[in-house]
């Protein structure tokens, strides 16, 4: 009988359709290395929401006492932190700023036995992103949105600067909405705004962007 043909020179990946140049042993590479994907999106996803969702549970299990959910979150946010930099062998600005206010904000809470830190945190946030973006092109002329997320998305710079005013406006938003609701609002109401509320906004907020950026989006040639 004809001997049999050769294994195919590259991996292919069945799920996402991304080929790999490595040259594959056979089909047991599918299953041996597909799972460093899966855990890779799968750290990702618990990095950006794990510690809220502790938050969020500790505060309820410990009878609403949010003194004793705040170090779990500092914690938790730390661990993400590192994680983010073990998989990827560096760490985006956005989640070290988070991590640092959470830990300052956190801390001052703990200590003052005063919630009002912690009820400030996503205010100053949101407000030092909105001078940052509008502070960046107003004083140099440089759209910081683009050089961020310039590799990821090829645009127009109509497209970006528009982009870069919307979130802008988004972050003021956020700012003015969280201090109307903790300044109003019980602190349960507030808690559940932050954990199931702020969220659901951004990704809102980011899928009404996704004409703008079809609009504008520059074709590779």
């Amino acid at each position: 009988p004809p001997p049999p043909p050769p294994p195919p020179p590259f991996f292919f990946h069945a799920e996402d359709g991304i080929r790999d140049r490595r040259p594959s042993r056979g089909r047991g590479d599918v299953y041996k290395r597909q799972p460093l994907i899966v855990n890779k999106s799968f750290v990702k996803l618990a990095t950006d929401f794990g510690p809220l969702l502790i938050f969020f549970a500790v505060y309820y299990k410990s009878d609403k006492n949010l003194i004793i959910a705040i170090p779990p979150l500092i914690i938790a946010t730390l661990i993400a932190v590192l994680a983010v930099y073990i998989m990827e062998k560096k760490i985006p600005y956005m989640p070290q700023i988070v991590a640092v206010l959470i830990s300052v904000f956190g801390g001052l809470t703990v200590f003052f036995k005063n919630p009002i830190f912690l009820y400030l945190k996503p205010t100053i946030i949101n407000i030092l992103f909105a001078i940052i973006l509008f502070g960046g092109k107003i004083i140099s002329n440089k759209n910081l949105l683009k050089i961020f997320f310039e590799r990821s998305i090829k645009l127009e710079e109509i497209g970006w600067n528009k982009l870069m005013y919307r979130w802008t406006a988004f972050f003021i938003f956020l700012a003015i909405l969280n201090e109307a609701i903790w300044r109003t609002q019980t602190e349960e109401f507030w808690v559940n705004f932050k954990v199931w509320g702020i969220l659901p906004l951004t990704f809102i907020f980011t899928a009404f962007q996704v004409p703008l950026i079809q609009k504008y989006k520059k074709n590779e040639e």
